[in-house]
């Protein structure tokens, strides 16, 4: 057993030892693409959704120095077809990138990985003549023709190196040679059986081109057929709920919403996990190095970002073209670049259908929050900061309080959006109630009786709290909406959601400036 070749069995029996959701039905998607042009895998996710935890399980199930019989017999993967044919049946590389980011930081760290693994592969083969001057590749090359057997090459977080260093450093310029060399050679079809790499980006581009087009890539954006593999399914997290005694619709609240290919409904595995185990929902998104970038990217306000993150943390969608981005967190050119990394890093999840991306969770919209307060986006931090005093003043039925909040809100000197509509209206007030989503779910133009209420608010499981139902006005009074509440017949509709609701019209005076507010009960 060697520190990168034939590891064994250890990191994924430390796994079956906890709690294990079985994901094992990647193994036959690997399988299948083993000794054929669809050998070289890369699976890309953000942060926390098992990355090293799937590389952990390849190796334990290809690797040759073990058997790993007993830690796979009660998964999925054995009723596969493929299951017996590959177990255990191949010499396994591993590296860890992060082990040598965090140890070295200058320009020959490439060749120090190459000399490390070399050392160590050719100590598993002694028999095996080198030279000097030889690099991995040419040993692999040698012990592949001398032994004929064909190597699995895994590679946990392959992108490290690319969010270390910047696009034309040395370093740089070494790694991606250096993947080409392992793995665009002619002679890497015969050196190895499979190639599996993870990491947060996809394959970095240079102008147009993947720098290694011979991979299948599999990513946050185009997840193909491994979309089930990314997270949790809502049925897996049920099961989860229902096993430790945990409230499955506070998960759903805190962690569901990603959105990964034909999944519509996937979980982060890692917060659901500790969840359950701590018997407490709160983030446990901690904040990294990727949440800076996260405040960097929005400060830079690209074409009107700023108005879309503001507008998805009151709950839309925006619009989304992942396909000009060139994978790279230091090379950011334009909106849709923004919101593509913010996908990757697992800020916001992808409607591949739609082509739009939104906020997926209430953990996420957390930290969203936490990066916008770090910007000088002053009005929107107040809003924020306050929304939590205008939900108690909405339910205590405090008209004028409430009409101040939403003055607050709506600064019209320096407002962030094009406040001249009902639309924008309920955009500002989805943020002024933000603090709201705590205990409600956010719906814009809710089908209600006779037509639409522009926001309703529905209490969650649990929460002994009114429906509340917002009509907007613009240049109008408050009466009117209250009054177009009722002929519309909204309460009938909404009642299905409460025992009680609160009617909230609100009107916008554009020659005065100011909100005006009515509330009515209605038990």
């Amino acid at each position: 057993m060697g520190n990168y070749i034939n590891i064994g069995n250890e990191g994924f029996k430390r796994i079956r030892r906890s709690e294990y959701i079985d994901k094992s039905g990647l193994i036959g998607v690997i399988n299948n693409s083993l000794f054929t042009e669809r050998c070289m895998n890369c699976v890309t996710r953000c942060r926390r959704f098992g990355k090293s935890m799937a590389a952990k399980m390849l190796c334990a199930y290809y690797d040759h120095s073990v058997d790993s019989h007993d830690l796979f017999a009660d998964l999925a993967i054995a009723q596969d077809p493929s299951y017996e044919e590959h177990l255990n049946k191949y010499p396994v590389i591993f590296l860890d990138m992060t082990s040598f980011v965090t140890r070295f930081h200058d320009d020959d760290i490439v060749g120090k990985i190459d000399e490390a693994l070399r050392e160590d592969v050719m100590k598993a083969y002694p028999q095996t003549e080198s030279r000097d001057d030889d690099d991995l590749m040419d040993c692999l090359i040698r012990i592949a023709a001398a032994t004929g057997e064909r190597f699995v090459f895994i590679i946990d977080e392959w992108d490290a190196i690319c969010r270390e260093f910047k696009p034309g450093t040395t370093a740089m310029d070494r790694y991606v040679n250096w993947l080409r060399r392992m793995f665009k050679s002619v002679s890497a079809t015969n050196v190895f059986a499979g190639v599996y790499m993870t990491g947060i980006l996809p394959v970095k581009k240079y102008k147009t081109e993947s720098a290694l087009n011979n991979f299948i890539e599999y990513s946050m954006v185009s997840p193909g057929n491994m979309a089930q593999y990314f997270g949790f399914t809502k049925e897996e997290v049920k099961a989860l709920a229902k096993k430790h005694g945990a409230d499955f619709d506070e998960l759903e609240k805190w962690y569901d919403g990603y959105q990964i290919g034909p999944q519509p409904s996937m979980f982060n595995p890692n917060s659901v996990m500790l969840a359950v185990t701590r018997q407490w929902c709160e983030s446990y998104w901690a904040s990294t190095g990727a949440f800076d970038a996260v405040a960097q990217y929005i400060q830079m306000n690209f074409e009107g970002l700023k108005d879309d993150i503001i507008d998805m943390l009151a709950g839309a969608h925006s619009p989304v073209d992942p396909t000009g981005f060139q994978n790279d967190m230091s090379v950011i050119r334009n909106r849709d670049d923004v919101m593509t990394v913010l996908i990757h890093l697992g800020y916001l999840s992808y409607d591949r259908r739609e082509e739009m991306c939104y906020i997926p969770n209430r953990e996420v919209a957390g930290e969203m929050v936490n990066a916008v307060k770090t910007t000088n986006w002053m009005p929107v931090i107040s809003a924020l900061n306050q929304s939590k005093q205008l939900l108690q003043t909405t339910l205590a039925g405090d008209c004028e309080a409430v009409a101040r909040g939403i003055d607050v809100a709506h600064d019209e000197n320096t407002s962030i959006l094009s406040y001249n509509n009902e639309n924008s209206l309920a955009c500002v007030l989805s943020i002024a109630y933000f603090y709201a989503r705590n205990d409600y779910v956010f719906h814009r133009e809710l089908a209600s009786g006779k037509g639409f209420a522009d926001l309703v608010l529905i209490p969650r499981k649990n929460v002994d709290s009114p429906a509340i139902v917002l009509e907007l006005k613009y240049d109008k009074t408050a009466d009117s909406a209250i009054d177009q509440i009722k002929r519309k017949q909204y309460p009938a509709k909404v009642a299905e959601y409460a025992n009680h609701l609160l009617l909230v019209g609100i009107n916008y005076d554009r020659e005065s400036k100011t909100h005006e507010c009515l509330i009515e009960t209605i038990q």
